[in-house]
Parts: structure tokens; C-alpha cells; sequence
């Protein structure tokens, strides 16, 4: 996430839908214009692992939809952000017919990045928190951690080892092994 545009303009979301298409990501918090380069290799091997993982799980155990930035999640007109990874309650998708839909994620992730890194420790978790998203994964892939945050979370759970996300108690838990997933991402694992 990086720098807030240098302005006192305040941000919606029909101001944004007519910035340029330029491979920069856009997205509004509280109002405020954030603009962040398009990701680097490192940061795209961790979303496919990831992602990869979370997708095996949804298509065993339907609870979700899953998504890959870009995609708007729109929460209101002066909250718009992209996050890197995200799943969409099942219930949802099959209602919806835009983006502008999307009003409750059950998983939000945020791959850390130098330009990124405070806005997605600070800015986006407390808008994830205020919007109840069921839980929020900060992935730290050169600490090789990842923070999670629920909605009423005062401290994040700094997780090395593994991580569970269970959305709906009647599946068993998504369990990460999150030593091979870092291992994976880093090319240290066929």
C-alpha cells in the first residue's frame, strides 16, 4: 500500500472508477487515496501458494468463493481496497452480478511488501476489523509469519508454524503448514 496521494481531496469510490487504467493499484481508506506499484515476484510466488491452498479448500468444502486482486471490495463510497487474497461467503457470489455487490468477506490477506507494510499493519486492519471480516492474515513471507486479526482482536496472533481457518463449524479446518508454504514460495520446494 503505498504512499497516500499527496492531497486534501476527499476520495470516493465514482472518483476512483475514472483514474486510469495503468497497472497501479488504487484503493480508498477513510476517504484517503492510496496508490501501490503493481507487485513484485516474490510477493506473486506467496499469493500463488497461498492461494492455491485456499482454492483446494473451497472447492472441498463450498463455503466460499475465492479472489485474487484486482477485485473492489467495496465497503462504503470513501472505502474501496484490493485486498491481495480474499474469499467472498458462498451465498454472496451466487447473488451477485458486480463487485459493488460484495458487502462481507469471511478472509481477507495482505502480502507485506516495503510499500505496503504500514498501511496493511495499520490502515487496512482496522477498516477490515470495523467491516467484521472474519479474519484478516497479514503475510510477513521474509519473517515467514503470518498476523492474523479477527474483528474483535486487540493484539495480533503472530503465527511461524501453522495456520487453521475454519469458516463454518460443520467443515474441518484449512490447516497450513506454514513452513512449506514460505519454502514453496521461495523456490526451496518443488
Amino acid at each position: 500500500m503505498g504512499m497516500a496521494a499527496a492531497t486534501t481531496k476527499e476520495w470516493t469510490y465514482d472518483m476512483l472508477e475514472s483514474l486510469p487504467e495503468d497497472g497501479n493499484r488504487y484503493e480508498i481508506i477513510d476517504g484517503e487515496l492510496f496508490v501501490t506499484p503493481p507487485p513484485a515476484f516474490g510477493h506473486q510466488r506467496v499469493q500463488w501458494e497461498l492461494g492455491r491452498l485456499i482454492a483446494n479448500y473451497l472447492a472441498r468444502y463450498p463455503v466460499g468463493y475465492g479472489f485474487f486482486a484486482p477485485g473492489d471490495v467495496i465497503v462504503d463510497p470513501r472505502n474501496v481496497v484490493e485486498p491481495d487474497i480474499f474469499v467472498v461467503p458462498h451465498d454472496l457470489v451466487q447473488k451477485s452480478t458486480s463487485w459493488k455487490d460484495i458487502k462481507s468477506l469471511l478472509l481477507a490477506v495482505e502480502i507485506l511488501s516495503p510499500s505496503t507494510a504500514r498501511a496493511d499493519r495499520h490502515r487496512k486492519r482496522l477498516l477490515y476489523q470495523r467491516f467484521q471480516v472474519g479474519e484478516y492474515w497479514i503475510v510477513d513471507s521474509d519473517a515467514r509469519v503470518i498476523d492474523r486479526w479477527r474483528p474483535a482482536d486487540t493484539r495480533a496472533e503472530t503465527l511461524s508454524e501453522i495456520i487453521e481457518w475454519q469458516p463454518q463449524t460443520e467443515h474441518p479446518p484449512l490447516t497450513i503448514d506454514l513452513a512449506e508454504l514460505f519454502a514453496r514460495a521461495h523456490g526451496e520446494l518443488a
